[in-house]
């Protein structure tokens, strides 16, 4: 009995210290809208911040240069000697000479220009591609903040959800201490039996251990959050300044298709993949054209002889030059024409897939929207009968009208329907920001 007594004192420290903790902290902890915690995670998040150094590459790529479409300047020095033993024999008086040792020296340096200035439209081609690689970083950092939005705003509104259902479980607990008073105090005059008394029991400790797994839960959720924040301490508390889940019910199905043609961001990037694929055909098909390189230099040659009839000679100019030419034949051009013929083909179908997806995915979750709000409906309506309900039985259990089974299936129907309407409007939310992040406008959620 002793145990049971230690057991119930245990449970009730535990549940008060969870009560009081968040008001002792109130003043420490960091107050979060869904704004304020979009906008930090927006700054901080890691792979948010990885794909945006990505696109900064693409932007350092995009230029003429990398292109090829500028010319190669080249300084250059070098100096040559050479030693050499050498054997000279005269022709018309046969008289052979001998020289060991001749040491022969060559310095030179100069200035080297290459540019090509036609090749088959590659160039041109190569630098289109660079900038539409550009503009595909831009849209890999977009859909990049379009889930990191989605996913703050699904985690932001999950810890809303926890909180609340934590708020319920508390007040299951304190329904249950309250009944097992009453049925503890009954119990020692004799009006309740002993079981009448353990059912209690049982259902008080029921409820304190769901209780205190929901703690769990909400734990998990605010470490969830911390992460996507990318704050240093992922298990800091906070507090969030939003107690309800807001719904929006004004959604159009229409006005979020044409939405998704016009701004996802997937599509768009779909439609960059075929502007690239269309550019390597084009590449390859450069191949058929004739080249044009100019070259040019300026340079300066010392020579001295060791043994010759000038002791040294220098040279200083220009030369300058002009290339044609035309690729005959290769042995790949033909299979690589086919092949990226072929990779146009399927970037075109691989957009109308997606397309095709989205529509399906759109018109899945506007169904489980429009579900979802009536089913929010009835549950507040449920809720409401549930909580007259509730209170009748409880007048009538305090009058001993009531068995505690009978209380409990009252308590319990009321719980029930405060979860199904709190799970209601979670799912419902988060159908509103899937269909907003597939229309391109989840990001209204920073307005």
């Amino acid at each position: 009995m002793r145990h049971l007594l230690l057991m119930k004192r245990m449970i009730l420290l535990l549940i008060a210290a969870a009560c009081t903790a968040p008001v002792l902290q109130a003043q420490q902890m960091p107050v979060y809208t869904l704004k304020s915690c979009l906008e930090q995670g927006l700054q901080n998040n890691y792979s948010l911040r990885i794909v945006r150094n990505h696109e900064q590459v693409s932007k350092n790529n995009a230029t003429p240069g990398n292109a090829g479409l500028l010319p190669t300047l080249d300084l250059s020095a070098g100096y040559r000697g050479t030693v050499n033993n050498t054997e000279t024999k005269a022709r018309a008086t046969g008289e052979t000479t001998q020289e060991n040792g001749v040491f022969d020296q060559t310095l030179d340096a100069g200035i080297s220009l290459n540019w090509t200035l036609f090749d088959g439209f590659n160039l041109t081609a190569n630098y289109r591609k660079l900038k539409e690689l550009e503009r595909q970083g831009e849209t890999n950092t977009r859909i990049a903040i379009e889930d990191l939005v989605a996913d703050i705003a699904a985690e932001y509104y999950n810890y809303v959800q926890q909180t609340i259902r934590l708020k319920n479980f508390r007040y299951a607990v304190s329904l249950s201490k309250e009944r097992l008073r009453i049925v503890e105090e009954r119990y020692h005059i004799g009006n309740f039996s002993r079981l009448d008394y353990q059912q209690a029991k049982v259902d008080f400790n029921a409820d304190s251990a769901q209780y205190m797994k929901q703690q769990e839960l909400l734990h998990t959720s605010r470490i969830r959050l911390n992460e996507l924040m990318a704050n240093r301490d992922v298990d800091q508390p906070f507090i969030i300044r939003d107690s309800l889940i807001n719904v929006a019910a004004t959604l159009d199905f229409e006005e979020l298709w044409n939405a998704t043609l016009q701004v996802n961001a997937s599509l768009l990037k779909a439609a960059q993949n075929n502007t690239l694929a269309q550019l390597d055909y084009r590449k390859v098909c450069s191949r058929d054209y004739p080249y044009i390189k100019m070259n040019g230099g300026y340079g300066y040659t010392l020579n001295k002889y060791d043994i010759a009839a000038n002791s040294r000679r220098s040279n200083l100019g220009l030369n300058f030059g002009v290339t044609v030419g035309f690729n005959l034949f290769d042995g790949n051009r033909r299979r690589e024409r086919k092949n990226a013929r072929i990779a146009v083909q399927n970037a075109h179908l691989e957009r109308e897939q997606l397309e095709q997806a989205l529509r399906a995915d759109l018109s899945n979750l506007w169904q489980a929207y429009q579900n979802n709000l009536q089913m929010l409906n009835l549950e507040r309506q449920n809720l409401v009968a549930a909580r007259e309900n509730h209170e009748i039985a409880m007048e009538r259990y305090m009058l001993g009208n009531l068995s505690g089974i009978e209380m409990r299936e009252a308590q319990k129907s009321l719980l029930d329907a405060e979860e199904r309407i709190l799970s209601a409007e979670y799912d419902t939310k988060l159908c509103e920001i899937s269909l907003l992040q597939i229309s391109g406008k989840v990001t209204r959620y920073m307005e």
